[in-house]
């Protein structure tokens, strides 16, 4: 695998460049451009693989966002090269990354559907001196990667903590945790097992899966016989169906155990197939379809007319937002792509978003935002996350 990268370098070199030491890219001198040129935006999300949903949602709201917006600011254009990364391999990440930026010359990254594609291109930007805008994965510790990277979406733990609160508030004193066995779902395990406790409650036992090709029956039995008075879950977006049917297949909720989970098992996108399965579930997230604002009501109309119906979930929101920051960041620098410049922009950065007021974190350059805890209700002939209590401005705690 060296031999083949290095050759690929020294082929990308070819026309005069020199390699650095050891055969790194001067990915740095690939970064900046004249300002008659266009401004180049590496989107790198999966379009294909099983968490495509992901990557689709994520290309909608950034078409949406163009197009209510324009495609140029500062004077300048702004060009999206979507690049697909399967949403399975970080070298594949990595390599688009690569691409991306010394042989196509972007100045900014966004996109990383799962934490470690995001972890993978994190070097990537700090040795171009790159933006690196992550819109979806959502492990705490990913910002401290690179000091280049921000994120436009949310953490595990930002969303975990409040519904391990409002578990303990209300009477559950006895949880079984699962989640994915990777970075957010650790994340989310380790936060919401010690904010529970602290209030009181008690984790019988704490169960990961695979994240890839699970089989959750299993796990789902030793739920069943360890007999909580909930099951707490955190999947990534795409999961949350198979988790809710066999969670119901397998008598569960018959049992009396109530499952809570983070946004990402009842992701918007995905409701219509969990159908009845996810009704009275209670969860915690960032954003929700249903969020009853006039400006979420028209971004979540604007993305089922351009998409054939799709409604919006909380990975498009990541999307639109990324490109907010991003166009109001070029505004301050007057179109200069400069990294260190257009950080400083957008550092500190508050807006109302369709989630709600949101300030890009100057510090942690992750946002401070309002979680939602929801309950799973019919609306017409559909369900959906219907917002009853919230925790405002907060923070990621960390792990």
């Amino acid at each position: 695998m060296p031999d083949t990268i290095n050759t690929q370098r020294r082929q990308i070199l070819l026309g005069g460049t020199a390699a650095l030491a050891a055969g790194m890219l001067p990915l740095s001198a690939f970064a900046a451009g004249s300002s008659a040129d266009p401004i180049k935006v590496g989107l790198i999300v999966p379009m294909s693989g099983p968490f495509a949903s992901t990557g689709r949602q994520i290309e909608a709201a950034v078409k949406l966002y163009q197009q209510k917006y324009g495609d140029t600011v500062a004077g300048r254009k702004v060009e999206i090269l979507l690049k697909d990364d399967g949403g399975l391999s970080p070298d594949v990440t990595k390599r688009l990354a690569q691409e991306l930026v010394a042989r196509d010359k972007v100045q900014v990254l966004a996109g990383f559907g799962l934490t470690p594609l995001a972890l993978a291109a994190a070097p990537i930007a700090t040795q171009a001196k790159v933006p690196m805008i992550v819109t979806a994965a959502a492990t705490s510790i990913i910002p401290q990667r690179s000091p280049y990277i921000v994120r436009t979406g949310f953490t595990l733990p930002q969303v975990t903590a409040p519904l391990a609160s409002w578990a303990a508030k209300n009477k559950i004193k006895s949880v079984v945790t699962f989640v994915s066995d990777y970075g957010p779902g650790i994340d989310a395990e380790k936060v919401f097992v010690k904010t529970f406790t602290d209030a009181g409650g008690k984790v019988l036992e704490s169960l990961r899966a695979p994240l890839r090709n699970p089989d959750y029956a299993p796990f789902l039995q030793r739920v069943k016989d360890a007999k909580p008075e909930a099951l707490f879950v955190f999947v990534p977006s795409g999961e949350g169906a198979a988790v809710l049917k066999q969670f119901t297949e397998r008598g569960l909720a018959a049992a009396g155990i109530r499952l809570i989970c983070t946004g990402d098992v009842l992701d918007d996108d995905l409701m219509a197939s969990i159908g009845t399965a996810s009704s009275g579930v209670v969860s915690s997230h960032h954003y929700s379809a249903a969020h009853p604002s006039p400006l979420n009501k028209e971004y979540v109309d604007g993305i089922a007319k351009a998409n054939k119906g799709m409604r919006a979930n909380f990975h498009s929101v990541g999307g639109y937002d990324g490109m907010h920051l991003l166009y109001e960041a070029l505004k301050k620098t007057n179109g200069d792509t400069d990294g260190e410049k257009l950080l400083a922009a957008m550092k500190g950065m508050s807006w109302e978003s369709v989630r709600g007021p949101v300030t890009l974190d100057a510090a942690t350059r992750d946002m401070v935002q309002n979680v939602y805890i929801r309950k799973a209700e019919q609306r017409g002939n559909e369900y959906y996350n219907v917002e009853f209590d919230k925790v405002e401005n907060f923070k990621d705690p960390g792990v």
